[in-house]
C-alpha cells in the first residue's frame, strides 16, 4: 500500500494509522447537549471537544500536557533570490529560540505548552546546548529544487523518520497533544510550490512575501516556483506523495509532516500552524488521507494563497488574526483554544446536576 516510501519502518507507521470514529464525535456531542448550557452555545468550541473525544476516544479529555515542535532548515532555492533575508537569519533565529527570546517562546509560555527546538538541517555550523533542543541536522540545507530534487529519497525518508522519532518519544514523555512549527529562510517558496504540485494551483496563486519579499518581487518568487514545478515534472507526474516532498520540500517540512504521522499513529491530536506546517499536513495527507481525522487548522495564515489552499482542504481554521510569522505562533494559540474546549468538556455541570430543566425536555417528558 505504501511502496513508495524507501524505509520499512516508515510503510509499517503508516500503515497503523486509522480513521477516527465518527461514531465517538457523535457520543461526545450527545453529552455536550446534556451539559448545563444551550445546545451547541458554545460553538467550534464544542466541534474541538468532540473531535478530541473522536481522537482520544476516553474522557476525560486531555488537552495537556502539549509539546510544539519548531523545526529549523535551510533551503538551496535562496541562491535564486526569493527571500529577503539570508541563511544565516535561519541560524540567528534558531539560537533566539533557543534563549526564550522568540515570539513562539511568549506564546508556548502563555498558553502553557511545551517547546521543542529541532535542528533538521541548517546550512551553518550548529553546536548549541540546551535541554529544549534537539540538534538532529540531517543535511545542511536542501538542494536548490531548480535544478532537480532538493531532497534525495533517502534525506526525505530520514526527516519523516525524525518527526515520526519526535512524536514517538513526546508520546512516551506522557504529552497528549503535539504543535507544528517551523524556521527556514525560503520555505515559502517550497511550500508553494508543493501545493502546485499536490493541488494544480499556478504559482502566481500561492506566491506570497514569505518574510518580507516586496511586491516587486512577488513575480520574480513565481517564476522560480514554476522552474522548479518544469525541472520536477516528470516526478510531480507520478502522483507519488513522497517523490514529490523529497522534490519540491524542506527537510524541515518534512519532517513536521512525520510529526504529523507519528501523532496520527498514536492517537494523538496535532494542531497544524499557518502556511508551512500546511504545506507539510498536505504532503503527510497524501501520503495517509486517515491523518485528517486527527489534525486541527489553527489559524488562516496572512500569507497570499493559504484561504485557498484551505478551502481546497475542505478546512476552517479556528483563528483570523493576519498571524503570517510561523514558528508555530497559530499553533500555540490553537492550542490553548484546545485546551479551553477540553476543560469545559471535563468539567461543566449537567443539566440534571445542575438541576436545570430546559423547555424541550419538558416536552419530551409531558
Amino acid at each position: 500500500m505504501y511502496d513508495f516510501l524507501p524505509i520499512r519502518e516508515l510503510r509499517q507507521e503508516c500503515a497503523s494509522i486509522i480513521p477516527v470514529n465518527p461514531e465517538q464525535e457523535k457520543r461526545a456531542q450527545a453529552y455536550l447537549d446534556g451539559l448545563s448550557k444551550p445546545p451547541g452555545s458554545l460553538g467550534r468550541l464544542e466541534e474541538l471537544a468532540r473531535r478530541l473525544h473522536a481522537v482520544q476516544e476516553h474522557s476525560p479529555l486531555a488537552a495537556r500536557p502539549a509539546r510544539l515542535f519548531t523545526i529549523a532548515a535551510d533551503h538551496g532555492v535562496v541562491e535564486e533570490g526569493v527571500a529577503a533575508n539570508t541563511q544565516a537569519v535561519t541560524a540567528l533565529m534558531l539560537r533566539n529560540f533557543i534563549g526564550g527570546g522568540a515570539a513562539i517562546n511568549s506564546l508556548c509560555a502563555s498558553a502553557g505548552v511545551e517547546l521543542r527546538v529541532v535542528n533538521a538541517g541548517i546550512s551553518t555550523a550548529c553546536a548549541f546546548a540546551h535541554e529544549s533542543f534537539i540538534n538532529a541536522g540531517i543535511a545542511p540545507g536542501t538542494a536548490n529544487m531548480t535544478k532537480g530534487p532538493a531532497m534525495s529519497r533517502e534525506q526525505c525518508g530520514k526527516a519523516l523518520q525524525l518527526g515520526i522519532t519526535l512524536a514517538e518519544n513526546a508520546r512516551n514523555d506522557g504529552i497528549r497533544v503535539l504543535g507544528t512549527g517551523e524556521m527556514g529562510i525560503g520555505n515559502t517558496t517550497a511550500s508553494s510550490a508543493l501545493f502546485c504540485a499536490y493541488f494544480g494551483f499556478k504559482a502566481e496563486e500561492v506566491t506570497g512575501m514569505g518574510a518580507g519579499v516586496p511586491a516587486a518581487g512577488l513575480a520574480h518568487k513565481a517564476k522560480i516556483i514554476t522552474r522548479a514545478l518544469e525541472a520536477n515534472a516528470e516526478i510531480i507526474r507520478s502522483g507519488d506523495p513522497f517523490a514529490i516532498l523529497a522534490a519540491l520540500g524542506g527537510l524541515e517540512i518534512a519532517a513536521l509532516a512525520g510529526v504529523i504521522l507519528g501523532g496520527a499513529a498514536r492517537r494523538m491530536a496535532v494542531m497544524i500552524d499557518g502556511f508551512i506546517a500546511t504545506a507539510a499536513y498536505a504532503a503527510a495527507w497524501k501520503i495517509v488521507p486517515d491523518v485528517r481525522g486527527y489534525c486541527f487548522f489553527s489559524h488562516g495564515s496572512a500569507e497570499r494563497g493559504h484561504a485557498l489552499v484551505l478551502r481546497r482542504l475542505q478546512e476552517r481554521p479556528l483563528l483570523n488574526l493576519d498571524l503570517r510569522l510561523g514558528e508555530g505562533t497559530g499553533a500555540a494559540l490553537g492550542l490553548f483554544l484546545l485546551e479551553a474546549a477540553a476543560h469545559a468538556y471535563n468539567t461543566m455541570s449537567t443539566l440534571q446536576h445542575a438541576g436545570i430543566t430546559l423547555p424541550d425536555a419538558d416536552k419530551k417528558n409531558s
